[in-house]
């Protein structure tokens, strides 16, 4: 007895309806919510001349090649000194994420040295920094290890040895300018100043809502990043920054989609508050990016001029007239935390469910290899002929799983690429959403169908054997536990 089209159409509703409805109903949610507009960030002031104001960079430089002793391993460093008579202040350029060798500040450091400025860069360490693990205390004592190398230079001014973050780095200087009271500046360039995991979540709402993503997209990242454990995404500056005594200079390029602006810089002027650290001076340049530079070309007009002539004007003791001035900065939803998944989808729950998918998929072509070993004869079995069609279902579903995932896991990679980089397109992220839930939706079909061929074939008088039945239950097993992960990912909920 065959189960009709209606039947399976019906079934295959019901199941898509609970399965969406497990989308919704699971935690966790992030909806950030619109950042609502503060007036001292809608009337800025401009940013005063005399910050950009030319700099005479054109005086002659050397360069040094040295090594520097870290923890557990070693550091080549290039250094660019002015050769005119010290002693000179002096910075050393601190790297965002990834790796990054000594020359990747190159153009700002020669300026610098032509402009009276000694400059130090350094190559990242890759002993004890990877993509899941960083200890920002530990980059913190490389830092710390070039500023005492500075120190020792008779060109330089001791009293005026500072460090140069951008982005992740600026989670490892105030922790260093915290420590020692041999750092005598900071120079902040795009810094979060919140969480590792609010800032990434904030980059990639904002990256998507640039890109025209729907919803679900937002929903299958949070839920992702739920899963993710690794402890220095959960990293607080706050405590850091509250102990910063020493002038700060914050730049912000207002074409940055990587940082909420606003509540970086709101952040970053409480902790120095609660320090009672009022030498900081807050600059927002227009049309710059992530790197202080006009569409990933040329440096934004002034940055670098305002860069010397602050480290110049050091030596004033008061506060500046106007601590934060510049272009408009526009933040439009708030810079969330992403909450933990639930421990029915942490990290170890998911990983055991996927491991028991692939090994239901594994089991079906091993059962089939024992039968063919032992030399079964499976034509010798009631109904024999109503095997190979279930056979090829099976395959087709594992086929169909296995492509879900991977189609899942290349889509996120793209999505995270797309904000790494800043660029995208929204074809290709629109592409690829419709490739993850077609497959999804196709996957269900196919574990509905299944099932109805299996239960019609039991009728017709089929008996399976004992590894027969191992790859059934193995493949629709497997298929189930996808579709309940899919589903808690919300790869079945609606709209889009």
């Amino acid at each position: 007895m065959r189960v009709g089209r209606g039947t399976l159409s019906v079934a295959a509703g019901l199941v898509l309806v609970v399965l969406a409805t497990v989308g919704y109903a699971l935690p966790p949610s992030f909806d950030p919510p619109p950042l609502k507009a503060d007036a001292a960030f809608s009337s800025l002031p401009p940013q005063p001349a005399s910050e950009r104001a030319p700099v005479a960079s054109k005086g002659p430089i050397t360069t040094e090649q040295v090594t520097i002793p870290l923890q557990g391993t070693t550091a080549q460093a290039i250094i660019w000194a002015p050769m005119t008579p010290g002693p000179h202040p002096a910075v050393v350029f601190v790297h965002g994420s990834g790796s990054a060798d000594r020359r990747e500040f190159a153009a700002q450091a020669e300026w610098l040295a032509k402009a009276g400025v000694i400059a130090l860069g350094y190559d990242k360490r890759s002993v004890g920094y990877s993509f899941g693990t960083r200890d920002f205390g530990l980059l913190a004592d490389d830092i710390l290890r070039m500023v005492r190398h500075l120190r020792q230079r008779p060109d330089v001014d001791r009293t005026r040895i500072g460090l140069w973050g951008v982005s992740e780095g600026t989670w490892a200087t105030p922790i260093a300018a915290a420590r020692s009271a041999d750092v005598g500046f900071l120079v902040m360039v795009s810094a979060p100043n919140v969480s590792p995991l609010r800032q990434v979540a904030w980059a990639l709402n904002e990256q998507l809502l640039r890109l025209y993503a729907p919803v679900g997209v937002r929903d299958l990242l949070s839920r992702a990043m739920g899963v993710v454990g690794l402890e220095f995404l959960r990293h607080d500056p706050m405590p850091w920054l509250s102990r910063v005594h020493q002038p700060v200079l914050a730049l912000y390029g207002t074409m940055d989609p990587s940082i909420p602006f606003v509540e970086s810089t709101q952040a970053l002027t409480e902790g120095l508050a609660a320090a009672g650290n009022d030498r900081y001076t807050i600059r927002f340049l227009g049309g710059a990016d992530h790197a202080m530079r006009i569409g990933a070309g040329p440096f934004a007009p002034g940055y670098l001029e305002t860069l010397a002539n602050w480290i110049d004007r050091l030596p004033e003791k008061s506060p500046p007239a106007v601590r934060m001035a510049g272009a408009t900065p526009v933040q439009r939803y708030q810079a969330s935390d992403v909450p933990a998944a639930p421990w029915y989808a942490g990290g170890t729950v998911l990983g055991l469910a996927l491991c028991l998918a692939v090994v239901g998929y594994v089991a079906g072509p091993v059962a089939q290899f024992v039968v063919r070993l032992r030399g079964r004869d499976t034509r010798a079995q009631t109904n024999a002929l109503l095997w190979p069609p279930i056979r090829r279902r099976l395959r087709r579903m594992a086929l169909t799983g296995l492509g879900l995932l991977v189609s899942v896991l290349g889509f996120i990679t793209l999505l995270v690429l797309f904000s790494i980089n800043q660029a995208g397109a929204w074809p290709a992220v629109l592409s690829g959403w419709i490739v993850v839930r077609v497959l999804a939706v196709l996957m269900l079909l196919q574990e509905v169908t299944a099932v109805a061929a299996v239960v019609s074939a039991l009728r017709e008088g089929w008996q399976p054997s004992r590894w027969q039945h191992v790859a059934i239950a193995g493949v629709l097993g497997g298929t189930g536990v996808l579709l309940a992960v899919a589903a808690y990912y919300g790869l079945f909920a609606f709209p889009w």
